[in-house]
């Protein structure tokens, strides 16, 4: 094979473009796929200062490590989510990330607040990804504003996306298909714009970014995604994905270009500000408080009254 760009030997196949790479030009196509997304979806500018989120995965270190080679102004936020070892690593290696690079970097160890996952999902019952979805969603918002960033990048990819995309058309969820797009703009103003630079650009390529620019990150995934549906989803896609190759570029594409403006109607107007916490909300209380009231009562139930029996 030759390298589609440079006409030199061929390392890497991206079967959905119907094109193979050298390492060099891989490196260059991938970040400019960053770079033309950026611009043509008007995340962000050159003089805006970039929150990323990172976890420690192959996603969201590739994304900091292209938006930093292409000269964005970047700040790292990591959450430490206090799922024991898989945490841990994840935070070991999100840091080394950016001490190598002399990268700043936000980090918030969840469980020096009470409320590490394995916990809250313990006091609340609820589902883990459920719980930790809604946690994670809160600080993101809580630390952009606090820390005056506007806008705030996350790792999603394309297969992300699709997976999403197909449970949403699955169970006819038009409220979040209104809201499924690469760039969400803010509506409150303690609500950062989130942008999802790496939309169009596959999970394989990802990783093959993250390898050819040795990148070390976190491999094992997290022990709560185990049965998730959303994996369900991805596994689908992977199937038409092998037999019929850019179904996935397909789908989303279509989806955003013909199929999203459809359902703009059903997106709520401006969330107002929570009555505890001052965050959004589309409710007296955000999901986050609710969250805490829910760990709160389950803990209060907890307590064994003490006994007013004479000994």
């Amino acid at each position: 094979m030759k390298c589609k760009r440079c006409r030199g030997n061929a390392e890497i196949q991206v079967r959905h473009h119907n094109a193979a790479y050298c390492r060099d030009c891989f490196i260059f196509c991938f970040q400019r796929q960053v770079e033309r997304a950026i611009d043509k979806e008007h995340m962000f500018s050159r003089d805006d200062e970039v929150l990323v989120a990172v976890s420690g995965g192959k996603d969201s270190l590739a994304l900091w490590d292209a938006l930093v080679a292409l000269g964005y102004r970047t700040t790292g936020l990591h959450l430490a989510l206090g799922i024991g070892a898989y945490s841990a690593s994840s935070t070991q290696k999100t840091e080394a990330f950016a001490r190598l690079g002399g990268l700043q970097l936000i980090t918030a160890r969840l469980e020096e607040d009470g409320l590490a996952v394995p916990t809250v999902v313990a006091r609340t019952r609820r589902p883990a990804c459920a719980a930790c979805g809604t946690i994670k969603r809160h600080y993101f918002d809580r630390l952009a504003f606090e820390h005056g960033f506007a806008v705030l990048a996350t790792g999603h990819n394309l297969d992300d996306e699709a997976a999403r995309l197909l449970g949403n058309v699955l169970r006819w969820q038009t409220h979040h298909l209104g809201k499924q797009q690469p760039v969400l703009g803010s509506t409150h103003e303690r609500f950062a714009r989130k942008v999802k630079p790496l939309f169009r650009l596959s999970e394989y390529e990802t990783a093959v970014y993250a390898f050819v620019r040795g990148i070390d990150y976190v491999i094992d995934e997290c022990p709560n995604s185990e049965g998730a549906t959303q994996l369900l989803y991805k596994d689908a896609l992977n199937r038409l994905e092998a037999v019929m190759p850019g179904t996935k570029l397909t789908f989303l594409q279509d989806f955003l270009r013909l199929g999203r403006p459809r359902f703009a109607t059903e997106i709520d107007g401006p969330p107002g500000s929570c009555g505890r916490c001052g965050m959004p909300a589309y409710a007296a209380v955000c999901g986050f408080c609710a969250l805490l009231g829910d760990t709160d009562t389950r803990r209060s139930q907890r307590v064994i009254p003490a006994s007013n029996d004479a000994s």
